[in-house]
């Protein structure tokens, strides 16, 4: 029987209460992980109080190497997504100091250069992902995210916003993740990303803020 997207792999695996932070050995054989890393950022915004942003990534084995792009990729996402989700934003609620402190959230996926572009979608892009995170991280937004296929050592951006009010444009940044030695040729690099705040000196307004703005104004502009 297929799980529910709200309590899949994880949920059966005993994982739904318990904590990866120390005791992951068999989440990562499960997934194929070959190593987690987070990397942690704070900046100041204009009243001097500080914002932490993090980013988890873990670095897999691409369970669909060797398939050809007509192959079902919906038997390892259920498989595997789950426990990324999991290991990720345990992560990241223990930097950020849980999920009260989030605002603002978002999700990427790079795979190698022996993979497809889909293989990193499948595990982002789905409720076996997304469900999970955003659950954990407190939110109702959908996530934003970025995707596509590097070479170890690439800088990935990933996007965030807030988690509950997705057209805030204060809380619309990037944070940027170095993937070090990753991804392989037959890896994926999986980032979930938090930010206890918004950008530190956001000023450009907002959609409440906003003069309703078309195409008209072209009309109005003398060069």
């Amino acid at each position: 029987m297929t799980p529910h997207p709200e309590q899949p792999t994880a949920a059966r695996a005993g994982l739904y209460d318990r904590s990866t932070l120390h005791d992951y050995a068999d989440v990562a054989a499960a997934a194929g992980v070959r190593s987690v890393r987070t990397h942690v950022e704070e900046l100041r915004d204009a009243t001097g109080r500080p914002i932490r942003r993090a980013a988890a990534t873990a670095v897999i084995r691409n369970p669909w190497i060797g398939t050809g792009t007509e192959h079902d990729l919906a038997d390892a996402t259920e498989r595997v997504a789950p426990l990324l989700a999991k290991l990720l934003t345990d992560r990241l609620l223990a930097r950020l100091g849980g999920a009260s402190e989030v605002i603002a959230f978002g999700k990427a996926a790079i795979v190698g250069i022996d993979g497809e572009i889909e293989h990193a979608g499948a595990l982002i892009h789905t409720p076996y992902f997304g469900n999970l995170v955003r659950e954990a991280l407190g939110g109702t937004s959908i996530l934003c995210f970025a995707d596509g296929r590097a070479t170890p050592g690439a800088l990935l951006r990933v996007p965030m916003w807030h988690k509950t009010a997705a057209a805030t444009r204060d809380y619309y940044q990037t944070l940027e993740v170095p993937l070090g030695d990753a991804p392989h040729a037959g890896e994926i690099a999986v980032v979930a990303a938090a930010s206890t705040g918004p950008r530190p000196f956001a000023r450009i307004g907002d959609r409440a803020t906003d003069r309703p703005i078309t195409s008209e104004i072209l009309k109005e502009i003398a060069l």
